[in-house]
């Protein structure tokens, strides 16, 4: 184990630091719009890296270079549908967010079909935050397990002790400022990783880039047609399912999911909200790219390894860097591990109080006492990500995979919803509600038989909702 002193005293000047800057940058908080929406004051620039960094968790900073280690750059076809998702929210979704006083991104459902529309849509949200969030939360522990010789449950309760700090104490305003350090920090920390590694492998930097390239480990385009369409479906890194696959993906995580919506409204102007979120798809592409050439140039280094990917990265911090670059490097994970956990207590915690708590009580309570319960939340849902995270710490499967089917789960009924909404007239809300329900049920069996991968979760939940939805649209109408 090659952990120091200095590396230690990195890592904790680094996380005391963190906590500091977010409790200065809080500002004054009267309200729960202060808390919640940092005063609509945030300029778009610090929202685009709040929403790059919030997106990036452990889980792309472990498992992407393990997933290029193991296979090559296919995983890059998803940035491109990311992207053009953005594009799509920038111009049909914000356009109506920004109409009215939304608070949350499920104000806009109460607003089109009714409270019970809003509420459900808030309570699916809950759930399937807690328990994305949570396997992100223990995928933090894997590495700072190894790295810095504790347990699971300690590496999982420090991280969730610091992001809880400053978000409790800072709100939304402290979580963006604070996810504009953690982004850089975390891009540093792979680049000098890129830097050693490129002076480590064996055989040379060069020599191993040229062989690399004729053994096709730099493949971005992959069509997947080979083996028949049965195989095509079942392939998650293809051109066409990467495209329509990110976009979906893209639109339903960043479009309809309090955890980035909640960012987008943290600015004054829909015109800045616009800029935030495309230009945030364009620094996720150089971003991916970045994370897996680490994983080619670890292939280069290790060669093949029987072991898990996710511990590939973690395994060459711990035996190849020097002492004092371990610090920095860990200082970048926790960093992707920060910027997400917090800003998931964050928009938790939001939504539990404008669309759950506010539309029944209050109505009976002043600014003061709403933003003391507020900060109540913050304080459950930081504990349930805690609980969330130690309930997933036996599961086998791969934890960007685990992380990212839990979200399809709902993604697609919740997006399906929202189209409804927006392009659909006649569905009222009791179809609205069946044809979401319908929409979550259909991708529980899907997901269960493992039918497809899992790029092409999102585009079924959505195709069952707005079928289901219109159809039951069209019959009442008729009646």
């Amino acid at each position: 184990m090659n952990v120091s002193f200095i590396d230690y005293a990195i890592i904790i000047f680094y996380l005391i630091c963190i906590a500091f800057i977010g409790i200065r940058t809080a500002g004054r908080q009267r309200t729960i719009k202060d808390y919640f929406m940092g005063s609509k004051e945030i300029p778009w620039w610090a929202v685009c890296f709040s929403i790059v960094a919030a997106e990036t968790s452990t889980l792309t900073f472990i498992s992407i270079p393990g997933l290029a280690y193991l296979t090559n750059m296919n995983f890059l076809q998803l940035t491109f549908g990311y992207l053009f998702g953005r594009i799509l929210i920038a111009f049909i979704f914000l356009p109506r967010f920004f109409k009215g006083e939304i608070t949350t991104a499920y104000t806009f459902l109460e607003s089109r079909f009714g409270n019970k529309t809003r509420t459900f849509a808030s309570i699916v949200f809950l759930f399937t935050r807690v328990a994305a969030d949570g396997v992100r939360l223990f995928a933090t522990a894997i590495p700072l397990k190894l790295i810095l010789n504790v347990s699971y449950i300690e590496a999982i309760i420090l991280i969730a002790i610091i992001a809880f700090i400053y978000t409790f104490t800072g709100g939304l305003k402290a979580v963006i400022w604070v996810d504009v350090i953690q982004m850089f920090t975390y891009i540093s920390g792979a680049v000098v990783a890129i830097f050693f590694l490129s002076n480590l492998i064996p055989v040379g930097l060069w020599n191993y880039l040229s062989i690399s390239i004729d053994s096709g480990k730099f493949s971005i385009i992959n069509f997947g047609f080979e083996k028949g369409i049965f195989d095509f479906f079942k392939q998650p890194y293809t051109l066409l399912g990467g495209i329509l696959g990110g976009a979906f993906l893209s639109m339903a995580s960043h479009g309809t999911d309090q955890l980035i919506v909640q960012r987008l409204l943290a600015v004054s102007s829909l015109k800045q909200s616009q800029k935030a979120i495309i230009t945030s798809g364009i620094i996720i592409i150089f971003q991916f790219a970045i994370f897996l050439f680490v994983g080619i140039l670890l292939f280069g280094y290790y060669g093949s390894l029987d072991i898990r990917p996710d511990v590939i990265f973690p395994k060459f911090i711990i035996e190849a860097l020097p002492s004092g670059v371990i610090g920095l490097i860990i200082a970048g994970l926790l960093a992707a591990a920060l910027s997400t956990l917090a800003g998931s207590i964050s928009s938790l915690a939001s939504s539990s109080m404008i669309d759950l708590y506010n539309p029944i009580f209050g109505g009976l309570k002043s600014d003061s006492q709403k933003l003391m319960i507020g900060k109540i939340f913050t304080a459950v849902w930081t504990l349930l990500l805690i609980s969330s995270a130690l309930f997933f710490m036996n599961s086998s499967q791969t934890v960007v995979e685990l992380a990212l089917s839990i979200a399809s789960f709902t993604y697609g009924g919740l997006l399906g919803t929202f189209l409804l909404g927006f392009f659909n007239k006649k569905v009222k809300q009791k179809e609205a509600l069946i044809a979401f329900s319908c929409g979550i049920i259909i991708m529980l069996v899907v997901i269960s038989l493992k039918l497809v991968a899992w790029t092409w979760y999102t585009i079924i939940g959505v195709a069952v909702t707005i079928l289901v939805g219109s159809v039951l649209s069209i019959n009442s109408y008729k009646k």
